[in-house]
């Protein structure tokens, strides 16, 4: 992984937060049973990162991952202030991972045990893709900040090359001279050239 210090991480993470946050604000009433993804609404987007979010309080703290423990990734989760609910799972997940030692502990993941500064690092990979995705589905800004296409590229790098089944879409081939947004969403199975 790239020499990224704990404060770097914290500060891309928030940065990547505010980038997704600002995207959910933008998104129109009307908008919000539109496709995202494949099979996902925006909701269902909006609420794939509240539950992501939702996780991170409990797994800082130590406590393992169970199946069926954490919410189920569906636009319930968002209740009738998709917003508010966003807000509420972002602000507990950035109080968490600010907490003085967070990122030297190690979290229970699904797949094993894992470097809190590895799940920071996928979270926020996860926020700037999920960030694109929302813009692109709802008319807004569809371009990425640089340092955050960076970091997220410094996670997508360590994954298998034909992608992660069920987590992650098969990447897509792309030109090694393609701008790094693009790379970036080419490895996250997204078309953007």
């Amino acid at each position: 992984m790239a020499d990224f210090s704990p404060v770097e991480l914290l500060e891309l993470f928030q940065r990547a937060q505010a980038l997704f946050t600002d995207r959910v604000d933008a998104v129109d009433p009307d908008q919000w049973e539109d496709e995202a993804l494949p099979g996902w609404t925006v909701a269902d987007l909006v609420a794939h990162l509240v539950s992501e979010h939702l996780w991170a309080p409990p797994l800082l703290a130590g406590e393992p991952y169970a199946e069926g423990r954490f919410p189920d990734e569906t636009s319930d989760l968002l209740g009738d202030d998709p917003f508010t609910g966003w807000e509420t799972a972002a602000d507990g997940s950035l109080s968490a991972f600010a907490e003085d030692d967070a990122l030297v502990r190690t979290v229970h993941l699904e797949r094993g045990p894992t470097p809190a500064t590895q799940y920071i690092l996928e979270m926020t990979a996860d926020l700037t893709v999920h960030s694109w995705d929302l813009a692109r589905a709802t008319g807004g800004d569809a371009e990425l900040d640089g340092e955050l296409v960076t970091a997220a590229l410094v996670f997508a790098e360590q994954l298998p090359e034909d992608g992660v089944p069920g987590v992650f879409d098969p990447p897509l081939d792309v030109s090694a001279s393609a701008s790094p947004q693009t790379r970036l969403l080419a490895r996250f199975g997204r078309k953007d050239f």
